[in-house]
């Protein structure tokens, strides 16, 4: 599909969903108070719905001007606060609220005799389940918002490995991931992160790629930032997608200024290739694997790289969790295989039994811990967005993984 063509079929699904809201929300006000006046309100919504939309309107109209696929935002704050999170929120609401009044509207026609026997009963709980529902989520899609950007949370995974080394008993591995500074995520939320980091005292660390989103103002900070953090065995990093975009001209000189600015903080990245850390008399391999979008490793050199060599503990770093990398560390015996990229489902939406998240169409390991026989696959949420300016439904995590004998 043509990118314009996305373009309008995205703007198509906007309007219908923003045009099922309005009717959704307007019925139920007007059927509930009866002092509510229906020209007034659709007035409201017109207003309230052309506001919310200025954001893709000019997204739209900077990218034709310009004729570029990166299309550059005023550098003030002012045009977030005004501009991008009022769209971004009230679409996350609207979606939100359709995900749970749409079923509704379903069984009500599915069991349409029952409905049309009883439809004044039916529809005054309707109208009144519309409202309760809309006002629910008016107040916690923005409270979730706030809180997944100021909280961090810390999970401990504890691995049991058959025969384990003795000198590896209770290593600690921290896995983070999607650190991506950026204008959102500044120092300030950057020094949170790393503090949580530091608190869990980690042996090792890895670092699941992505340490900025774009552009290459970031870099460094990004690169004192990681270099603050503390661990016996040091820190290390693959390549992530972002990684290779912050000039989106020149993958390669993205790579060597992000590896070099890691370098003079003591942070090892490593692009394609293999580390073997001696702790005690046992040996850690860790393979870092590239398998970005724009730079996926060839199967001979990935079969290189995972050789059948004997070690003490086999480690698979990549960036996303892909299918055909988690066959191919099966087949070579590694015992983990760490991965991010998906942010836990960034905006995963309310759902009774399931998470729905945009994420489930690249990939089913959004996130959590994956077994296959004895290889342990763990996707971490990590830290930044990407896109959206925020998170829903998906906090921030550093994972902790501790080793101990099966």
């Amino acid at each position: 599909m043509s990118f314009i063509l996305r373009i309008i079929l995205a703007f198509l699904v906007i309007f219908i969903l923003e045009f099922y809201f309005r009717k959704k929300i307007i019925t139920a006000v007007v059927a509930n108070f009866s002092k509510a006046n229906p020209k007034i309100l659709k007035r409201i919504f017109r207003i309230f719905l052309l506001y919310i939309n200025i954001y893709p309107i000019f997204l739209i109209t900077a990218w034709l001007l310009s004729g570029q696929t990166r299309v550059t935002l005023p550098e003030g704050m002012w045009f977030h606060y005004l501009v991008i999170y009022p769209f971004w929120v009230s679409i996350i609401l609207i979606i939100q609220s359709f995900l749970i009044l749409f079923p509704i509207d379903i069984v009500r026609w599915i069991f349409y005799p029952f409905y049309k026997k009883h439809k004044i009963k039916i529809l005054s709980y309707q109208h009144k389940v519309t409202l309760t529902v809309i006002g629910f989520f008016i107040l916690y899609v923005p409270g979730r918002i706030i809180y997944d950007y100021y909280s961090v949370s810390t999970r401990i995974k504890e691995f049991k490995v058959e025969n384990l080394h003795p000198n590896l008993q209770g290593l600690k591995i921290a896995l983070i991931a999607d650190i991506q500074a950026d204008r959102y995520t500044d120092r300030t939320r950057l020094e949170k992160f790393i503090e949580r980091v530091n608190s869990t005292n980690p042996d090792l660390v890895l670092i699941g790629g992505d340490l900025i989103t774009s552009t290459p103002d970031y870099i460094n900070l990004a690169a004192e930032m990681v270099g603050n953090i503390k661990s016996k065995y040091g820190v290390y990093s693959c390549v992530g997608d972002h990684d290779h975009w912050s000039y989106r001209d020149d993958t390669q000189k993205s790579v060597r200024e992000m590896t070099e600015a890691l370098a003079k903080h003591n942070v090892v990245m490593i692009d394609n290739d293999k580390l073997d850390l001696k702790i005690g008399n046992a040996i850690v391999r860790t393979t870092f694997v590239t398998y970005t979008y724009v730079n996926k490793i060839e199967t001979d050199r990935l079969d290189s790289l995972l050789n059948e060599d004997q070690y003490d503990l086999k480690i698979l770093l990549v960036h996303q969790p892909g299918e055909y990398l988690i066959q191919k560390a099966k087949e070579y015996d590694y015992d983990l295989f760490l991965a991010g990229h998906t942010h836990g489902g960034q905006v995963t939406f309310l759902f009774p039994f399931i998470k729905i998240t945009p994420t489930m169409f690249e990939t089913r390991y959004t996130r959590g811990d994956f077994y296959f026989d004895n290889m342990l696959m763990i996707v971490t949420r990590g830290l930044g967005m990407s896109l959206v300016p925020f998170r829903y439904n998906s906090t921030p995590e550093v994972t902790i993984i501790v080793l101990s004998n099966k």
